[in-house]
């Protein structure tokens, strides 16, 4: 088991600039949230486990009702409420097991990449029952164990693949779950996501360590894995997107 990650010591000053997406990216999600949530609108949304807001103020337009971004690290919440504010979006104190609203409040949850950082994972699926309408939806984006996504930073950071290979839950044990506490599985969507326009925009962002998984790379690792990545940026004449494939995966409250 990996040491717990804290977002309220270094991984909050770079994480806004090292995770900012493109406009591209923004617009891939914006259209994969939108099918995967129920018709109707507005909708109350929760985004849980939010951090920097990066989605909130996106969810609040899209589904044009009020969105709570719940996120336990005070200093991403302050990032937030400073870079993302929104009229209709509140940023609170909470995290996945504790979530400060309640019951039946929300028609839809967002999870992207935050599963991972939970303690009690079948417990936070059964608390975002409590805070969801019936027939509400939740959108998790995550990677699973086992079948991790070929990502270009794995090729200079070796050892960042068998980190998160522990870091991520297994998808039987998250389907398991969630069908536990009350949910379907209605469909996995598989979205195509522009990281940077380029390889020297990409190893710019990488700069910023804002991937929790850097927490478990040694300083000699991660000094290694950018010589690694500015030797191929050095190569690189034409620029070309940094694409990784991801899934979203939608479930439905029964």
């Amino acid at each position: 088991m990996l040491p717990e990650v804290d977002y309220s010591t270094r991984l909050f000053t770079g994480y806004a600039a090292g995770r900012a997406l493109t406009a591209t990216t923004l617009e891939t999600w914006r259209e994969a949230f939108g099918r995967g949530a129920p018709r109707r609108r507005p909708l109350a949304v929760l985004d849980l486990g939010c951090g920097v807001g990066r989605f909130s103020p996106v969810l609040a337009d899209v589904f044009g009702g009020p969105v709570y971004g719940v996120e336990p690290a005070r200093r991403m919440r302050e990032v937030a409420a400073r870079q993302n504010g929104h009229p209709r979006v509140t940023y609170l104190d909470g995290d996945a097991n504790t979530i400060p609203l309640g019951d039946d409040t929300c028609d839809l949850a967002l999870l992207f990449l935050m599963l991972h950082h939970v303690p009690d994972q079948p417990a936070a699926a059964r608390e975002i029952a409590r805070v969801l309408r019936p027939g509400g939806r939740v959108l998790l984006q995550s990677s699973f164990s086992g079948e991790l996504e070929d990502r270009r930073w794995f090729h200079h950071f070796p050892r960042a693949r068998e980190i998160e290979n522990v870091m991520f839950p297994s998808r039987a044990a998250v389907l398991e779950m969630f069908a536990a506490a009350g949910f379907t599985h209605e469909r996995t969507d598989l979205v195509e996501c522009e990281i940077a326009p380029s390889l020297a925009a990409y190893a710019d962002k990488l700069r910023h360590r804002a991937i929790p998984t850097f927490e478990h790379l040694t300083e000699e690792e991660i000094k290694a894995g950018l010589a690694s990545i500015d030797e191929a940026v050095a190569r690189e004449t034409v620029p070309v997107p940094v694409l990784e494939p991801a899934e979203l995966q939608v479930f439905a409250l029964r």
